[in-house]
């Protein structure tokens, strides 16, 4: 059985969480290579806390392999301790169709995944799961999706069969909002 609270057998659940807030104290660095500020460090650190009392518990954890990602990920892990994590390249310049191709091709024994990306292609990705009941949690393509922000989804059937706008938003939380939700 999966690791994410509260779902039914057939039941999977997504979150997308954009990377922390990146430096440009180094603008040589290759975009690729360029690390969290403090700002984006204090963000996820503010992000592990809440998620350390909250139940998302993901099997897969899927992420970039951008630097600012990947600290992202080593900042919030200990919160969601997912028994198995992706690094995955192609997440840095993937549209959201690449992208929801991806969710498609995960084990249908995955009840829970977390995907660590970038925008503009998180942003689209989201707005293209939700539903047409619960599409209004998210911020529209012409708001922000800001960094450090995660939306959550649920829906039922398998991944191979999952179409766009049919997951429900169980929840959307930028960075600002995190210290209202503890």
């Amino acid at each position: 059985m999966g690791r994410d609270v509260g779902l039914s057998a057939a039941m999977k659940s997504i979150h997308l969480l954009r990377h922390a807030k990146s430096s440009w104290k180094e603008p040589e660095l290759d975009d690729h290579d360029r690390p969290l500020s403090k700002r984006g460090r204090r963000a996820a650190t503010a992000l592990s806390d809440y998620l350390q009392r909250s139940p998302l518990a993901p099997d897969i954890v899927i992420c970039s392999s951008a630097v600012r990602a990947r600290q992202t990920l080593d900042i919030i892990g200990t919160a969601i301790q997912p028994p198995k994590v992706v690094m995955d390249r192609a997440i840095y310049e993937a549209g959201p169709r690449k992208l929801l191709t991806l969710l498609r091709q995960l084990p249908e024994s995955a009840e829970g995944v977390l995907l660590i990306g970038h925008n503009p292609a998180l942003h689209e990705l989201a707005v293209t799961l939700a539903d047409v009941k619960s599409a209004g949690k998210l911020p529209s393509l012409t708001e922000k999706f800001p960094t450090a922000a995660l939306a959550s989804f649920r829906f039922d059937g398998s991944w191979a069969a999952m179409q766009a706008h049919q997951a429900a938003v169980i929840s959307y939380l930028a960075p600002a909002d995190i210290k209202d939700a503890t």
